[in-house]
């Protein structure tokens, strides 16, 4: 049985994936729907400052995953209970899901819906989400207390890396960093394709940074 505080977990990270997933994409699909209005700058732009509004207002309620990918890092690092990972998982997926349906519904004609594509080969794209993942996996172990995206540096240094990493990987790999961001559109445009290119690359990129950011934090260099 689900106790009040599990549920306004499992609700805060639906409702911020559902957010992410909505502002991020949609800004890729009224960029398209409108002769790019929006540009490549400006979707950057959104990710990134949505990721940072998230994380101010829902990070002391669920810690603002919002990434599945996020999720795995923090279980496997010891910082967040296994119980608690289906739930989120679940939670993100269906956020995301909502999300790119009512994109659907409001762009039927849209072919991709904010999806992500690589423009080169499955391997460069795969090998981009693994860094680009693992890079702000370590930013958000480094800021983050404990398993909780929150306090007053954290959403920016947080939002900062995802705008960045959205601007100059975003035209080549499409910058997921975030299997929901990438699986909801796939699912709700048909297009599956590449998908598993989204799934694997952000995941092994932040378990990766996991031991990193432990070794870094227990074993400091001595003077010599």
């Amino acid at each position: 049985m689900l106790n009040n505080n599990a549920i306004k977990n499992y609700t805060s990270e639906l409702i911020g994936t559902f957010a992410l997933v909505f502002c991020g994409t949609g800004a890729i699909v009224i960029d398209q729907q409108s002769g790019g209005a929006v540009t490549h700058v400006g979707v950057a732009i959104t990710f990134g400052l949505v990721v940072m509004s998230l994380i101010y207002s829902l990070g002391n309620i669920s810690g603002a995953h919002l990434n599945p990918a996020v999720s795995i890092a923090f279980t496997l690092s010891g910082r967040f209970p296994v119980a608690s990972l289906p739930g989120y998982l679940f939670s993100q997926l269906l956020g995301a899901l909502l999300a790119s349906f009512t994109l659907k519904f409001l762009f039927p004609l849209n072919v991709y819906l904010g999806g992500t594509m690589p423009v080169g080969t499955d391997m460069q794209s795969l090998i981009l989400e693994l860094i680009l993942t693992f890079f702000l996996m370590l930013v958000i172990l480094r800021v983050s207390h404990g398993s909780d995206e929150q306090g007053m540096f954290a959403g920016l240094a947080i939002g900062a890396v995802v705008g960045l990493e959205a601007m100059f990987a975003g035209p080549i790999c499409g910058a997921s960093m975030n299997p929901a961001r990438s699986i909801a559109p796939a699912l709700a445009s048909g297009h599956l394709e590449h998908l598993w290119i989204y799934i694997a690359g952000p995941i092994t990129g932040a378990v990766m940074a996991v031991p990193v950011s432990h070794y870094l934090t227990t074993n400091k260099l001595q003077a010599t």
